[in-house]
């Protein structure tokens, strides 16, 4: 199971929401190409970035520090946030992004997603943020009627990469993972199911890994509040 250490971009500085609430925000750093290799010297192998402000806006707005850490990381990353059209996809994996991650517009635009997947084989994931079992787009400002398991195996037969799954009201919480509904959803689908929200200590990580269905997990707040030391955790799921 592959653990993705998560630097969130808000205002060009690495932060971390609670229940993705833009007003309750905590800045864990104001260079976040430093934190991308500060998790890197502790040995990930893979790097979560979200665009905070461009999930909201529907356009790239943190495009700087993302290029920073792009340049001075050696390992693949993924982004997601405000990437809702083919050109922004292109632009973003043009410039060395492994993996674009497909949110909003995978609820209102799925031709798209199936468009970019084909055209960029293994390098679109579909980002499913979930409240109460529903899907939220818009940076989870608004709640839709679609349920998560619909919404994911309708991407079955388009060659994504993988899903995200993320319990919003786990997110930022340090309360543990929904690790009954991130393995349910692993079991429905066969694509690769990566777990996102609450993950706060690396027995949670234990956990996931011990479902045996879960091919990876995010985690920002614990890494940053020492709740989960990198180094420790990647050995353990090693």
């Amino acid at each position: 199971m592959i653990l993705y250490p998560a630097i969130d971009l808000k205002d060009g500085q690495a932060v971390r929401l609670v229940h993705g609430d833009m007003e309750k925000s905590t800045v864990f750093n104001d260079d976040p190409a430093a934190q991308a290799r500060e998790f890197v010297d502790a040995g990930c192998t893979w790097l979560h970035l979200v665009d905070l402000n461009g999930a909201f806006a529907g356009t790239p707005v943190n495009a700087a520090p993302v290029e920073a850490i792009l340049k001075s990381c050696n390992v693949p990353a993924q982004l997601g946030g405000g990437i809702r059209d083919m050109a922004t996809i292109e632009a973003w994996l043009d410039k060395g992004l492994a993996r674009v991650i497909l949110g909003t517009v995978a609820v209102e635009n799925p031709a798209l997603v199936r468009e970019a997947a084909r055209a960029f084989p293994g390098k679109v994931a579909v980002g499913i943020d979930a409240r109460n079992g529903r899907v939220a787009t818009k940076g989870w400002a608004e709640e839709t009627d679609v349920m998560v398991t619909d919404l994911a195996k309708s991407f079955e037969d388009a060659g994504v990469a993988a899903l995200i799954y993320t319990d919003i009201m786990r997110d930022g919480a340090m309360g543990g993972p929904n690790i009954d509904a991130t393995a349910a959803l692993a079991r429905a689908v066969n694509i690769p199911v990566i777990a996102s929200g609450g993950v706060s200590s690396l027995a949670d990580l234990e956990a996931l890994k011990k479902t045996g269905v879960i091919s990876g997990a995010i985690s920002g707040r614990a890494l940053y509040d020492g709740a989960i030391d990198l180094s420790e955790a990647l050995t353990a799921l090693a």
